[in-house]
């Protein structure tokens, strides 16, 4: 079985997505993207122990590994909304263009910063979709 199933992450990812609002209300543009390293690092924020068990890194750059959990979750999603699994999600990209640096923090404070901004590929983003839409 694939860590994406062992780990329930279609629904674990879902709720990290819904609980994503826009300060403290709603916007006329709807919810809040978030990266993948976002919701690596809120996963292991919420389940420390499954992430542990999945035994990927955050990710970010200078890691020096091609796998890690931001990596693996955009993967994932990007493949599962292609397929119509995750028909509820929607997802689009951060242009790298005139960008230097997206620098994210753990929750013990420690930098991690993305490896995409150096790549010349953009940043993948994802959200649920809005129901009235």
């Amino acid at each position: 079985m694939s860590k994406w199933n062992n780990f329930d992450c279609a629904n674990r990812v879902r709720e990290i997505l819904s609980d994503a609002v826009y300060g403290d209300g709603g916007h006329h543009l709807g919810k809040p993207f978030l990266t993948p390293y976002q919701i690596a690092l809120e996963f292991a924020e919420r389940w420390p122990e499954d992430f542990e068990e999945m035994n990927l890194p955050i990710g970010g750059i200078g890691l020096g590994e091609k796998t890690s959990l931001a990596q693996y979750f955009g993967g994932q999603i990007s493949q599962r909304i292609e397929s119509g699994e995750l028909s509820d999600f929607e997802g689009g990209f951060i242009s790298n263009s005139h960008l230097v640096k997206m620098e994210f923090v753990d929750n013990q404070k420690h930098p991690v910063v993305s490896s995409k901004t150096s790549s010349g590929h953009d940043l993948s983003m994802f959200r649920l979709k809005d129901k009235n839409q």
